[in-house]
């Protein structure tokens, strides 16, 4: 697709990423580039260099919650104190707009299902409510050091901001699942993920470390001002103070925190057209991945918001999309400005990475980059070249 490479260049030249890299598979068909360059200082982007996902790490720990569904070892409708008794004197906010200490009982726990589609009453740090705001007092997830089970006993100090089930929120839902997956299985989520998803699917560069010998492949992270049009080195602002540590053998999060890079991740999502490795491993059973894989949310929750203090969000980029079970679901072209297939899921990360599955069409493609606040026009342009192209 010379089209793509033309219009990503684009995104290199008016100085708003430094590189970018991406690979389509249609119908068994690879279209693979890249951009652009490693750093400012113009280091070639390698074909094989490490990228922080942020939270495209969110939907690998759904498909290992997933598993463990397909294996009969939890159940969706699980509250979350079955697995984390820490959980027992939950507590919710009275209204939406109460203040941390004005608070009761909550009335129903939230369960494994309410964890994957993000209806938990969780919040998240960066996020501007009364609950987030708590967690940044807390510091929760800012250290590179602790432990998921020492951020999850904290976050269980926290009220929820409503009733589970009554609002999609954003949040560190992911998080709970990856400790329910750590005590479930009685492993660190660095060996579960690994025994379970990386190993099968040929995922040697992804992790929550990166070894010394490969830290030369990391690619840098810069964010992008918008008001004055340039890259600026990472911060301490939003979440950007959150622990992204690049080799801490203790550390695991599950809503942010792997590594991978563009041939991983491609085969990731490969793996969620038909559930299967490309040597035939079942990693996900044909009856979940389509159950995951559809709008479980009611008309009521629309539209999906993700709404961050200080940025741009005149334009809402969940307007098209459900929520599955760990991904956003394509489900109104009218919205999605004809430009997609309905059933068409996916995620993207903090710092511009972006995938996309099509069963439809057979289609998955994945973009790396590493930029935080980026340009939403990358993503647009990266899907309106692609649904374009697809009779090549």
């Amino acid at each position: 697709m010379e089209e793509l490479t033309l219009n990503l260049q684009k995104f290199i030249d008016n100085k708003s990423y430094q590189g970018i890299e991406w690979k389509i598979n249609y119908k068994g068909n690879i279209f693979q580039n890249k951009v652009g360059y490693s750093n400012l200082s113009k280091k070639p982007l390698n074909t094989n260099s490490i990228y922080r996902i942020w939270s495209m790490t969110k939907p690998i720990i759904s498909v290992a919650t997933l598993q463990l569904i397909d294996e009969k070892k939890i159940k969706l409708d699980d509250p979350i104190n079955l697995y984390l008794p820490q959980f027992n004197n939950l507590k919710v906010l009275i209204d939406e707009n109460s203040s941390i200490e004005n608070i009761k009982d909550v009335e129903t726990m939230p369960t494994i299902k309410n964890l994957l589609l993000h209806t938990a009453g969780f919040s998240y740090g960066f996020l501007n409510d009364t609950v987030g705001q708590s967690y940044e007092k807390k510091k929760l997830f800012h250290s590179d050091n602790t432990t998921l089970e020492e951020e999850i006993n904290i976050l269980s100090s926290c009220p929820l901001v409503c009733e589970p089930s009554k609002k999609w929120i954003y949040s560190v839902s992911i998080d709970v699942l990856g400790r329910i997956l750590e005590v479930v299985l009685k492993d660190s989520l660095q060996n579960i993920l690994k025994k379970k998803i990386f190993d099968p699917l040929e995922m040697i560069d992804t992790g929550y470390s990166v070894p010394l010998e490969s830290n030369k492949r990391l690619v840098n992270s810069y964010t992008y001002n918008s008001e004055k049009n340039f890259l600026t080195e990472v911060g301490k602002q939003g979440i950007e103070i959150f622990g992204y540590p690049l080799n801490v053998s203790s550390y695991a999060r599950g809503g942010h925190g792997l590594y991978s890079s563009l041939e991983d991740y491609h085969n990731f999502a490969r793996m969620l057209l038909n559930g299967k490795s490309t040597n035939g491993e079942t990693i996900l059973s044909d009856k979940m991945l389509k159950f995951a894989t559809i709008d479980h949310l009611g008309k009521e929750y629309f539209p999906l918001e993700i709404v961050v203090p200080g940025k741009d969000n005149d334009e809402n980029f969940m307007d098209p999309y459900g929520w599955g079970l760990g991904f956003r679901v394509f489900v109104d072209l009218e919205k999605g400005n004809n430009i997609g297939s309905l059933g068409e899921f996916g995620w993207s990360g903090a710092a511009s990475t972006f995938f996309l599955v099509d069963p439809i069409n057979n289609l998955t493609a994945v973009l790396m980059t590493q930029v935080l606040n980026g340009l939403k026009d990358l993503n647009k342009n990266f899907l309106k070249v692609i649904y374009s192209n697809l009779d090549l």
